[in-house]
């Protein structure tokens, strides 16, 4: 059985890699999609070599979002399952003092994820079916002092892809929420993380595909996040604001 291609945008990342490798262990055709995609050389060659399946490498720029359009012309047929792992955590005390820093980060999580997903979303309603799967995180839940400007626009694009759920909902086009919490990743490299709160990138991709074969809408792929949030969401905002989280 021939299975549908499946878009890996941000496939540079260490969770973009594990998405790929997971659905072409099914059989899925890939395409890697990222900035600089020449280096994904050598995980090209892997998953093909490994899986047997087709492997594409596809320059991406998120940031451009002139040339979303174009991008997804290239590609040919349009894959039936599209992953956003794009994302920038940033350092909260740059983002403070320069705001061109924190634009990038607003950019990188919201702006352009949600440009390109809105762009793959219109082409999956025309066409009538497709999946796409938007990588958003438990930071957005609420707004905190140490990492407010990354949670906002993980806020803003959890809150966008809720809104494209609902929309898309009867088109045949279903819209998955993805919030990870803490994983084990380059992004995070250094920080002190609890071990029952982190995931492994395999972890998160395993999640992804159940997600997306049993159309789960929201996913927490740790489910204690969802007690975390629900507490921290409940503080009151007097005692709120004096806590440092």
């Amino acid at each position: 059985m021939t299975r549908p291609a499946v878009l890996i945008l941000g496939a540079r990342s260490d969770i973009g890699l594990a998405v790929a490798r997971r659905f072409a262990a099914e059989g899925h055709p890939i395409v890697l999609a990222a900035r600089d995609s020449a280096s994904l050389a050598d995980a090209k060659a892997d998953l093909t070599l490994r899986h047997s399946v087709a492997v594409t490498l596809a320059e991406f720029d998120v940031l451009d979002t002139a040339s979303h359009a174009a991008f997804l012309d290239s590609l040919g047929p349009l894959p039936v399952v599209a992953v956003s792992a794009i994302g920038l955590m940033g350092e909260q005390a740059a983002s403070e003092r320069d705001a061109q820093a924190a634009a990038v980060v607003l950019r990188t999580n919201f702006e352009g994820p949600a440009a390109i997903l809105g762009e793959i979303a219109n082409r999956m309603e025309a066409r009538g079916n497709g999946t796409l799967v938007g990588i958003s995180s438990v930071a957005g839940d609420r707004g905190r002092a140490t990492n407010y400007i990354y949670g906002s626009a993980k806020a803003g694009f959890t809150a966008w892809l809720s809104g494209l759920r609902n929309r898309l909902a009867k088109k045949g086009v279903h819209v998955v929420t993805v919030l990870p919490g803490f994983v084990d990743t380059k992004m995070t490299a250094g920080m002190d993380l609890p071990a029952k709160l982190t995931a492994q990138p395999d972890q998160v991709a395993e999640a992804i595909h159940r997600a997306v074969a049993r159309k789960r809408n929201v996913i927490y792929v740790k489910p204690v996040w969802q007690l975390v949030m629900a507490i921290i969401r409940n503080i009151p905002e007097p005692i709120f604001k004096r806590l440092k989280l």
